[in-house]
């Protein structure tokens, strides 16, 4: 289990996916993230950022978890997934 947060140290692009057979991804709400005393125990081991301008306070949820989850099915070679459009097969 990862926590993402923008507190994290390390980049979600940093961590190696790709053998790992289920992958749990906890993500805060928008307005206040996850509980610090959760983040403070597991700093710097399985807290993930998506890097950004210091300007910026956070991203919108959704787009976190999109950015997060393709990062981790590109790793894991999109296994499962049509990587192909059928569309005009017909």
């Amino acid at each position: 289990m990862f926590f993402a947060t923008t507190k994290g140290k390390t980049k979600y692009t940093d961590m190696d996916y790709s053998k790992m057979d289920e992958v749990f991804i906890l993500y805060g709400k928008e307005t206040k993230g996850l509980p610090e005393c959760l983040l403070e125990k597991h700093l710097n081991t399985k807290t993930i950022r998506i890097p950004m301008l210091p300007t910026l306070r956070s991203l919108n949820l959704s787009n976190s978890v999109a950015i997060i989850t393709y990062e981790i099915l590109r790793q894991q070679k999109f296994e499962n997934l049509q990587e192909e459009s059928t569309y005009f097969d017909k």
